[in-house]
């Protein structure tokens, strides 16, 4: 089976390379080179790592990222990123960096793509497209949690998961490949190319419920 992980992180520094450190990406504020950067401090740095996910400890990673920044050059960064994580990092661990990259590089990748006006949506291969679909599955659940209402997850064939429970306003479904279920249910749901149906009320506030990571 393809690692997927390492297709996404591979061809994300390639086109870090291609673009430069100047261009914007879907992450707010954030230049290639910055997200870049988090993507290094991430599976690099033990110290910069839980302000990702913690908000108390967000100020040390914010200077954390800074200083890595301050101390390599993009082209440097990239290809640390671009060769992995140290062996002391988790996402080193077999299995692990694979389960915990896949979305995240996939996402990243797509920050830098689909920045411009006039991007392409690529056409995944069916092994990643359903490696995507099992993870979201599991996920899915506690990234949606904020939505405004029940929410059905669903796939062009109508293959369907629940992600949130109906409330007493109903239920919206989201249809879409597996990529773009999972970019939408990770924040980006303005360039998410999916179909919702349901209360247009409760779509447009699903449209802007702040998502994922």
């Amino acid at each position: 089976m393809t690692d997927y992980s390492k297709v996404e992180r591979l061809a994300l520094c390639d086109l870090f390379d291609q673009v430069g450190p100047d261009q914007p990406t879907l992450c707010a504020g954030w230049t290639t080179h910055d997200l870049a950067v988090h993507l290094y401090v991430r599976e690099a740095d033990p110290l910069a790592g839980p302000g990702i996910m913690i908000p108390a400890l967000a100020d040390t990673t914010e200077r954390r990222m800074a200083q890595a920044k301050a101390k390599y050059s993009f082209t440097e960064i990239v290809d640390k990123v671009r060769t992995g994580p140290p062996t002391f990092s988790i996402y080193s661990f077999p299995g692990l960096g694979h389960n915990l990259n896949t979305t995240e590089y996939l996402v990243h990748h797509e920050d830098v793509r689909r920045a411009v006006p006039d991007f392409t949506v690529r056409e995944l291969p069916a092994e990643q497209q359903q490696g995507l679909w099992k993870q979201l599955r599991l996920a899915a659940k506690s990234m949606t949690r904020k939505a405004p209402s029940g929410l059905v997850l669903r796939l062009p064939d109508g293959t369907e998961s629940v992600a949130k429970k109906p409330t007493e306003r109903g239920s919206v479904t989201m249809t879409g490949e597996p990529v773009e279920l999972v970019l939408f249910c990770f924040g980006r749901q303005p360039v998410a190319q999916v179909k919702l149906d349901g209360d247009s009320e409760l779509i447009e506030r699903l449209r802007n419920t702040s998502f994922g990571v």
